[in-house]
């Protein structure tokens, strides 16, 4: 494990559902090797309610989550990342900020859970499948960084 950890910025646009979700897992998962960050191009002021719940109901502690502009990121006080995803179509096509440094770019689409309607379990399961869509992309993500001979 290196002594300072790789910075991995996840965008969406709203800042409430993909990328908090996203940041948590992989602060969890990263094992310290990893700081995740997330932020939105036009963030919704809140978490979504959903994306909270779920995220306490597998043992996450919630008091990181707030929806932010990404241009805190931008900054020239931010921390320099290394890895910058978008988790959402609409993210991957606007004009983003110039990040400080040359972080690897590269976008994950999921579907925005925050859009689902129907019943409340349709709507947590619209949440769960995005949960499990991002675990399993982070999964894949650290096991090529920590791996990288191997992972080709």
């Amino acid at each position: 494990m290196s002594e300072v950890p790789k910075n991995v910025l996840f965008l969406c646009t709203g800042n409430s559902a993909r990328s908090i979700l996203a940041e948590a897992i992989l602060n969890r998962l990263g094992n310290g090797e990893f700081a995740a960050y997330s932020a939105g191009s036009q963030p919704t002021g809140k978490p979504n309610p959903g994306a909270i719940e779920l995220l306490e109901d597998h043992g996450y502690d919630t008091a990181f989550a707030r929806s932010k502009n990404w241009d805190e990121f931008a900054a020239s006080s931010a921390p320099e990342m290394d890895f910058v995803f978008t988790v959402c179509s609409n993210a991957a096509g606007e004009t983003c900020p110039v990040w400080p440094g040359r972080p690897h770019t590269d976008d994950w689409s999921i579907d925005d859970p925050a859009t689902a309607i129907g019943t409340r379990a349709e709507i947590r399961l619209a949440f769960e499948t995005a949960y499990d869509a991002l675990q399993l992309k982070i999964s894949t993500f650290l096991t090529q960084q920590r791996e990288p001979e191997k992972a080709r």
